[in-house]
């Protein structure tokens, strides 16, 4: 498979879909806004409309369906966290977002009218400076046909610790590893990534994820994690390796 030259020419997709999303970010806080001001106070039956798809009082977040994309959907907290630096996500008491978020997939699913296999599923979160909005917000939709592939091919290389993919994904070196929780019950990505920030001292809010589902070779579910950083001419943005066309719930994916 020649993923490199498709990486390129698919990148051109994705930069376009995120400039369209921080066009329309001119109000950093409107993800709050739409959250705090009118998700909640409907699904406290406050007389107003409720623009989210879902909203857990009791979880302590909302689902709203983004603009940008045919079937992109958001996980927002609905306490004021500003995003993946924020310290209350690693609180004894904080809620598993990403655990919520990989359910909420189900959304996606709906607006596809049709069920995507793990494998073509993924959850994204921005670092502070590639995001566009000032509450912690996880993006759920389609992974991009081309970083499928790459991470089909790099598969038995990914274990349980972090190791650099051998490839870049849209320019970038992304690192990865392996994780054998089938829904997150036992594990919180961020946590993963702040234990190993602490030891190599870095800040997490140069940092970014994406969780990409996946199966082992033994065919059990798993997901495969991927961390980039800030850095020159980097503004670590995994939202990158998303598809927000979801071009790939029509292709096939070759397992390994």
């Amino acid at each position: 498979m020649h993923v490199v030259k498709k990486l390129i020419v698919s990148g051109v997709a994705a930069t376009l879909g995120l400039a369209l999303s921080a066009a329309r970010a001119a109000n950093p806080d409107a993800l709050w806004d739409i959250v705090n001001g009118q998700c909640v106070p409907a699904a406290r039956g406050a007389p107003v409309t409720q623009p989210c798809a879902e909203v857990d009082l009791a979880g302590g977040y909302a689902v709203l369906k983004d603009i940008v994309g045919v079937a992109q959907y958001l996980l927002i907290p609905t306490a004021r966290v500003s995003g993946i630096e924020s310290p209350e996500l690693l609180a004894a008491d904080a809620p598993n977002y990403w655990r919520d978020a990989w359910k909420a997939r189900r959304y996606v699913d709906d607006a596809l009218r049709r069920p995507l296999p793990r494998d073509r599923v993924s959850l994204a979160i921005n670092s502070a400076s590639g995001r566009t909005q000032n509450q912690l917000h996880i993006h759920i939709d389609c992974l991009a046909a081309d970083v499928a592939e790459a991470l089909h091919e790099a598969g038995p290389g990914i274990g349980a610790e972090w190791t650099p993919l051998p490839m870049r994904l849209r320019g970038h070196r992304y690192r990865a590893m392996r994780i054998d929780d089938a829904d997150l019950s036992h594990t919180d990505p961020f946590r993963l990534l702040a234990a190993t920030l602490a030891r190599e001292g870095r800040a997490m809010g140069d940092q970014t994820l994406l969780l990409a589902g996946a199966f082992r070779r033994d065919g059990a579910p798993a997901f495969y994690l991927l961390n980039d950083q800030v850095g020159f001419g980097d503004w670590a943005s995994s939202e990158e390796l998303q598809d927000h066309t979801c071009g790939l719930a029509d292709r096939s994916i070759e397992k390994p």
